[in-house]
């Protein structure tokens, strides 16, 4: 028999760190919805990696924001362009390392006051119980695809 045996205390081992990873997340949401930058930044690791889908949205190129600074750049250019920021999370799918969830956000603009809402979905990659890279869509099926899987 070629390959290696998972025996089943590994197979444990592998879903409790699964399920940390998809209880990693969920604190990321409600941190990020409370506004809550201290927080979430502990989440990520040092060598985090955020690419939002709406700094291309707003009409900025595609940006990879690096680090714990790079987060708090994000979220300060995201509270710069806006007033008021939810996330609502319907479904998360738990691959392991790795996870994939949609729902819907919604913001309202500091200099325009409309108001806009749209779907988003997140791949996020994990290791050690931190996120290392968080990639965000408008777009589920683009979600899906980033992460090699079709919906």
């Amino acid at each position: 028999m070629h390959g290696k045996r998972i025996s089943p205390a590994w197979r444990d081992t592998a879903r409790a760190m699964s399920e940390e990873n998809v209880e990693t997340f969920r604190r990321a949401v409600e941190a990020y919805a409370r506004h809550d930058d201290d927080a979430l930044v502990e989440l990520f690791d040092a060598e985090i990696e955020v690419q939002p889908a709406l700094v291309v949205t707003l009409g900025g190129e595609a940006t990879v924001y690096r680090g714990h600074e790079g987060v708090r750049e994000w979220l300060r250019d995201t509270d710069d362009a806006f007033v008021e920021r939810s996330v609502v999370v319907s479904e998360v799918l738990d691959l392991g390392s790795r996870l994939i969830a949609h729902g819907r956000t919604r913001f309202v603009g500091r200099a325009s006051g409309a108001a806009t809402e749209s779907a988003l979905a997140w791949v996020v990659d994990f290791s050690r119980g931190r996120v290392i890279r968080l990639r965000s869509y408008l777009d589920p099926t683009e979600a899906f695809k980033a992460a090699g899987l079709s919906e």
